[in-house]
């Protein structure tokens, strides 16, 4: 049922369809051709344009997926990791590292996700350190 279907599609539908089309002889042709006549065009312009994607698809380059992107696009680029430590009194512990790749796991404290990170981009970013100032 399901081929028959197809069958008179392609074998009766689909010719009384093309025959009925307002394929102008020029290219000029299509500039005088009326909006409706553009309406009965669409359908087979669309599936043209459909089957023409369809097989250049193969050949077009693939958009890579980057996973990472560099962080720190401007500050201190000549140093090989940015650390900034500042010392602070009331501090309860003596060291704590805040992230700011924001790949850290226990965000927002530094579990140094940072390395991996740079080594896959090439960036430099590294953790906000705290120390305890002591008197």
């Amino acid at each position: 049922m399901m081929l028959e279907t197809l069958s008179r599609f392609i074998k009766v539908q689909l010719p009384a369809y093309l025959k009925k089309l307002p394929l102008p002889e020029t290219i000029g042709g299509f500039a005088r051709l009326t909006v409706l006549e553009w309406l009965r065009l669409l359908p087979l312009l669309g599936v043209l344009a459909l089957l023409g994607y369809i097989s250049i698809r193969p050949f077009l380059p693939r958009k890579k997926k980057q996973k990472d992107s560099l962080i720190n696009l401007k500050i201190q680029k000549e140093n090989p990791k940015v650390i900034n430590e500042i010392d602070i009194e009331n501090l309860r512990y003596p060291n704590v590292c805040y992230c700011r790749c924001w790949r850290s796991k226990t965000f927002p404290v530094c579990d140094k996700s940072h390395i991996k990170h740079n080594e896959l981009t090439g960036d430099n970013v590294g953790p906000l350190v705290l120390r305890k100032k002591i008197l």
